[in-house]
């Protein structure tokens, strides 16, 4: 394969055909003679332990043990760690123990583990584990759960506010000029990351070495080291932490999780191998879940379109333990204001606990809800004042000549053209004439709707002047090294993990092109924090291109100088008159009497090197970017809504997306389709229900619903270039875009669809049933109205307020 063009080349994975021809090596795949873990589990949300009594589990065939809280005093040192994110002053923060003593707070929390020598044996034996519980009140409405003398998700504390946090107050100012105001309540609902690989943790004690290896199905093993490692009052260099494999993660495995410390803490008491791997049942009640918030907004603005102010108030629904990241999701507040300029934006937010599993990122985090709540109001904006949607969102873009822009929160956005990205979406769903079949539609009796969402995203974390005092210290920089082999192949270790981006094949193409060696003697390693560099920071927030694969392009280059140095004594010339090109270094004038870096890497290991150099040809970089990167695009639906059914089908789906230089096209695509296919689910489909006593009702995917291929639109997709000035390579992140775009563009369809029956706003999942019983509701409105001889038609509304 070529090796001078290789940064933007549309290559396909070269993962793939092992990983879908049975190769992969996921932790459940791994052979070792070990024993097996399951959990007993409260089917409480909220429940005094009374008593647990493991006498007639002890006795069942092939069980090794029964652990409770008691049994680990003095293994696991303290609870699961909580991140400052954007909140550092939280009010009340519950220590999350990995069992609990005499409480349990949420439905699915481990109460016990049974350690048996069969996988079947161990769960069986769980269910013979006789715990006595006292159940108490359950709280599970958001609203509820911080007004006065409501109870209490953990009986000892005061109340259940994590937070309470304004991040700027004032908007006063902007909401006094404005001619018209909107309002509405936004919701997100819970949802259930379902990766397709769930959680599963094998660990190894080594007693005589005083060692512990982890093997775990995470995006980040260096941080699971560091707080398991750290828990358990082991050394960072006594705890080795593999993850191999990982068949999806979405946030959900950034976390450390309570099995993640017992099924260790297990191995170590017993001085057994012992593994587990999470149930799908399991998987959605007790992996995080993502979303969960309550958004009260209001927009002001002018007759003519323009925006001036915004008013952001978001209840966060914690669960019952605040999640290691899970203030990351106030971020929604700072990103409020979208691509647009405002005079003044007011922000709050205020994390909730109840009685369920805790939250914590989710594919987007934070930025999904900022740009539904901004785009969906602006549609709201826009249909007040008589306007079409577009007009509004151009008239009030930050423009390409105002970057770098600082927002209204003091972020500073690196660069953009959001007008482009909108124009070339418009052409391609043939805004101008959906909108005339949209208007005969309607002569007709269709409900067709156009919904148009644009985005931006703030990712590539990133500077650690900016991430050290949100992750409690540590800056989340990217390390790699890379290494040249006396025969000239290359081994790069990297501190981003790869589950499902496509790592192999875009960092390859990197070191390809910075080292001009073929693309096949590459070799991509990472997920092991025994290799390569001393800290790995993990993939999570878009980062891996421009954090790790900047750190990588730089390890890199400093090959490269080491191997120039080199050249320049081979061909006794001095240094700056050696010229290094595809691959090959020559003095200059001189081409043809060049040498390859693949000499030069032989000759690094050989004598008769320069003075002052060592042997070998390798370097280590960690990189640590200005400012983070600021991707952005535009993505329109288009529906049609039957009124009878409220079932919504999708005509078009148009997505443009802007992610700076593109390393490979077709990753990136990848990337949009996927992230597409989880923000479309969320609008239709998926949602996290539980009953008023905690139960959990989509516990199984019958109940849960996920969408299929065939529930997806017809995907068109576009794209503009404009390079982040943040990095080298003017890359910037993509795998969180289509999540973050689609949600408002689907309900934004649906909403322009249902206007002509009155309907302003739709709440997420905009499934079937809930469409029909809204659309039955209206109408029930409407004749009532025309009834009571008040005019009839349009939205039934006053103020810009929802009626």
């Amino acid at each position: 394969m070529a090796i001078t063009t290789m940064i933007g080349a549309k290559i396909h994975r070269r993962e793939d055909p092992r990983l879908v021809s049975g190769g992969g090596r996921y932790v459940d795949d791994l052979k070792r003679a070990s024993t097996y873990a399951a959990f007993v589990r409260s089917p409480y949300a909220h429940a005094r332990i009374r008593m647990i009594d493991p006498a007639e589990a002890k006795k069942a065939p092939g069980v090794i043990a029964v652990l409770t809280a008691k049994d680990l005093e003095g293994v696991i040192l303290g609870p699961a760690p909580v991140a400052p994110a954007f909140v550092a002053d939280k009010l009340t923060v519950p220590d999350r123990l990995p069992l609990p003593a005499d409480e349990a707070v949420y439905q699915g929390q481990p109460v016990a583990i049974v350690i048996a020598e069969g996988k079947y044996q161990a769960s069986d034996a769980a269910a013979l584990v006789h715990v006595d519980y006292e159940p108490l009140p359950a709280v599970m409405d958001l609203e509820k759960a911080i007004a006065e003398g409501s109870p209490k998700a953990h009986t000892a504390l005061a109340d259940n506010i994590c937070w309470d946090l304004t991040f700027n107050a004032d908007a006063d100012a902007a909401f006094a000029e404005a001619e018209v105001v909107v309002k509405e309540r936004i919701l997100q609902q819970r949802l259930a990351p379902t990766p397709m690989e769930t959680r599963a943790v094998m660990a190894e004690w080594s007693p005589h070495e005083g060692s512990m290896t982890l093997w775990i199905s995470n995006q980040g093993p260096h941080f699971i080291r560091l707080f398991v490692g750290g828990a358990l009052g082991l050394a960072e260099a006594k705890m080795r932490v593999i993850s191999p494999d990982v068949g999806g993660g979405f946030g959900a495995k950034i976390c450390p999780y309570p099995e993640d410390y017992l099924v260790p803490a297990a191995a170590k008491i017993l001085s057994r191998t012992v593994r587990w791997t999470e149930s799908r049942s399991e998987s959605i009640q007790v992996t995080t879940h993502g979303r969960g918030q309550i958004f009260d907004v209001e927009l002001a603005g002018n007759k003519d379109g323009t925006l001036l102010g915004l008013k952001v108030t978001q209840y966060l629904d914690a669960g019952a333990y605040v999640g290691t990241f899970g203030a990351f999701q106030a971020c929604a507040c700072l990103l409020a204001g979208g691509g647009y300029k405002w005079k003044q934006i007011a922000a709050r937010t205020v994390g909730v606990l109840t009685n369920k599993v805790s939250t914590d990122p989710y594919r987007g985090a934070g930025r999904p809800e900022a740009t539904h709540l901004v785009e969906r109001m602006l549609d709201i904006f826009a249909r007040e004042i008589g306007a079409d949607p577009v007009a509004v969102r151009k008239k009030n873009f930050i423009q390409p000549g105002d970057f770098p822009y600082t927002q209204n929160f003091g972020l500073v956005m690196d660069s953009g053209d959001y007008e482009k990205s909108l124009d070339q979406a418009l052409q391609l769903v043939g805004y101008d004439q959906v909108r005339q079949e949209q208007e005969e539609g309607r002569k007709k009796g269709k409900y067709i709707g156009i919904g148009v969402s644009t985005w931006i995203e703030i990712c590539g974390f990133g500077p650690s002047a900016a991430t050290a005092p949100a992750t409690g210290g540590i800056g989340l920089v990217e390390s790699a090294q890379v290494r040249m082999m006396p025969t000239g192949s290359v081994y790069v270790w990297t501190g981003t993990h790869s589950h499902g981006q496509g790592h192999d094949t875009t960092f390859s193409q990197i070191v390809a092109d910075t080292l001009g060696v073929p693309y096949e003697q590459i070799e991509i390693r990472h997920g092991d924090t025994a290799e390569g560099t001393g800290f790995g920071y993990g993939t999570y927030g878009s980062r891996s291109l421009a954090v790790g694969g900047m750190a990588i392009r730089q390890a890199s280059q400093r090959l490269v100088e080491k191997a120039k140095k080199l050249a320049a004594h081979a061909f006794e010339a001095a240094e700056e008159d050696v010229v290094f090109d595809q691959g090959k270094f020559y003095v200059k004038g001189s081409p043809d009497n060049a040498k390859a870096i693949q000499e030069m890497a032989f000759a690094a290991y050989g004598a008769g090197l320069p003075e002052g150099m060592e042997q070998g040809l390798e370097a280590i970089s960690y990189f640590d970017p200005p400012n983070f990167v600021w991707p952005f695009g535009a993505h329109i639906c288009v529906v049609e809504v039957d009124a009878e059914t409220g079932a919504v089908e999708m005509k078009k789906y148009v997505a443009v997306d802007d992610c700076g230089n593109v390393i490979n096209p077709m990753i990136v695509e990848g990337q949009l389709h996927g992230g597409i296919a989880q923000g479309i689910a969320q609008a239709l489909f998926e949602e996290v229900v539980y009953a008023e006593d905690g139960s959990l009702r989509t516990g199984t995917l019958l109940d849960y619903a996920m969408p299929t291929a065939n529930e997806m639109p017809p995907l068109t997709m576009g794209s503009t270039v404009t390079p982040s000035p943040s990095n080298e390579l003017g890359v910037k992140g993509i795998g969180e875009a289509g999540t973050i775009a689609a949600s408002a563009a689907v309900i934004n369809a649906i909403c322009d669809a249902l206007q002509p029956l009155g309907i302003r706003h739709v709440d997420m999942p905009a499934s079937p049933d809930r469409l029909w019983k809204q659309i039955q509701e209206q109408k029930g409105k409407v004749a009532s109205s025309n009834g009571s001889g008040a005019a009839s038609g349009g939205d039934q509304q006053m103020g810009g307020e929802r009626q």
